[in-house]
């Protein structure tokens, strides 16, 4: 196919300075951190540059950790001083270059092997996916700058977006995720001839999430995002992809990524462990061209300074005893609860919800985006009656860019009611739809 071929014939050079707010520009090293450099050598250096406290001192010594299949994960006396210690803003090592073989093996990124100022693919740890995005918003826009976000989006992306004093316009979608031809359409009012520019500003990036989007469950099908990168490309702009829900993926074969595509260095991935290990460990990381990465680790180094050294070596030594093959094999089983999840939802919505809402089977994810008929806004329904009865909704407004116009949306989740909750929360709402359309 043509966009294969444009993919696979030549590498665009990117200049990363023109993405750089100026926030972002003007950000220094920060001295007293550790760097990954010393980190590695600390055990055969004397050390009198950090103001480490001295890990004799902590209170904690060891613990012993029960895993669901009856094994533990044992952090002895050593293992714990580290960590209860300050370790490298972008991560700790050994986590780091497990994270690396693991986006090796799904992804196998182009640029993990270009010259680290060409965009060589470079990984940083952060407290959670959404300060790792919200770190690369800072890094990224000035007031007045252009983002693309397909509608709906979750809240905590447009809240992040809107302080920020940029441009939010709508990237159409369907089901199926953003709609490329609409897309360009959207892309001509960038073109050099075009001199009706946004107030002036180019285009910085489109943010997505390509599996499973929260609130609307929507997939970006392989060859849309083949069309998608080829736009970016075109018209010169970053593509943020933030996969929560990569492993909750419900088909035989997960669909390919945009940093599985990306010859040039123009793709920001965002992961999360939230899903599929623990959401209150908060470890996220960002994978991405390395001038970019090294543009967010210098404001890590002034606001979290580091993801938890404690959740990290966590993850690490759950990594450590399971292997890359046993990780995939713990994911595939979430996976498939999940997907029975959905279905146990959709089993409810179509006994009490027929001819009075609509929805389609999300493939990913968590959610089904629900469209109600006869209801013009559903913020009263939702957060008036139906919590009045017992039933917690989600009204659709809030996942709008423009938050105050009417929205006939209610986002449900089939992540944590049993079959049988679904069953009685659907027939609570069929009875309110009712009430509310007479």
């Amino acid at each position: 196919m043509k966009s294969e071929k444009l993919t696979a014939a030549f590498h665009i050079p990117m200049d990363y300075s023109q993405f750089i707010s100026s926030i972002s520009a003007a950000r220094q090293p920060n001295p007293v951190r550790i760097s990954s450099k010393l980190a590695k050598k600390m055990s055969s250096v004397i050390m009198l540059s950090g103001g480490m406290p001295n890990p004799d001192s902590f209170p904690i010594k060891a613990a012993s950790i029960s895993l669901v299949d009856g094994t533990t994960l044992e952090i002895r006396e050593q293992l714990m001083k580290r960590a209860l210690q300050y370790c490298p803003t972008n991560g700790i090592h050994e986590l780091l270059s497990w994270l690396e073989d693991l986006q090796m093996k799904l992804h196998n990124p182009p640029t993990a092997k270009y010259a680290p100022e060409k965009g060589q693919m470079k990984i940083c740890i952060t407290a959670g996916s959404l300060d790792g995005i919200n770190k690369v918003f800072d890094m990224l826009l000035n007031p007045g700058d252009n983002v693309l976000v397909d509608e709906p989006n979750f809240p905590g992306i447009l809240s992040g977006l809107r302080p920020l004093g940029c441009n939010i316009i709508k990237a159409p979608s369907d089901q199926h995720g953003i709609i490329p031809n609409a897309l360009k359409e959207v892309l001509s009012q960038w073109r050099t001839d075009n001199v009706h520019k946004f107030q002036g500003k180019t285009l910085k990036f489109l943010y997505t999430v390509p599996n499973g989007g929260n609130p609307s469950g929507s997939s970006l099908t392989a060859e849309r995002k083949k069309e998608i990168y080829q736009l970016a490309r075109e018209y010169n702009f970053l593509i943020i992809e933030d996969d929560p829900y990569y492993f909750l993926q419900f088909g035989k074969t997960k669909a390919p990524s945009f940093l599985s595509m990306d010859v040039d260095g123009r793709v920001i991935r965002c992961d999360s462990f939230s899903k599929v290990i623990s959401s209150g460990l908060r470890v996220g990381y960002l994978t991405g061209p390395a001038p970019l990465i090294d543009r967010v680790i210098l404001h890590l180094q002034v606001s979290t300074m580091q993801a938890s050294s404690f959740t990290q070596i966590i993850v690490l030594q759950l990594f450590e005893k399971w292997g890359q093959k046993g990780f995939l094999e713990h994911t595939d089983r979430v996976a498939e609860f999940y997907k029975k999840q959905r279905d146990a939802m959709l089993a409810a919505a179509d006994k009490w919800l027929k001819g009075l809402a609509n929805w389609y089977i999300p493939n990913a994810g968590l959610f089904l985006w629900i469209k109600i008929k006869g209801v013009s806004d559903t913020h009263q329904m939702v957060t008036g009656k139906a919590l009045d009865r017992g039933v917690a909704l989600l009204p659709g407004k809030g996942f709008m860019i423009n938050g105050t116009e009417p929205c006939p949306y209610v986002r449900v989740s089939f992540s944590f009611a049993s079959p049988d909750e679904m069953d009685q929360a659907f027939q609570k709402l069929a009875e309110l739809i009712k009430e509310e359309s007479e």
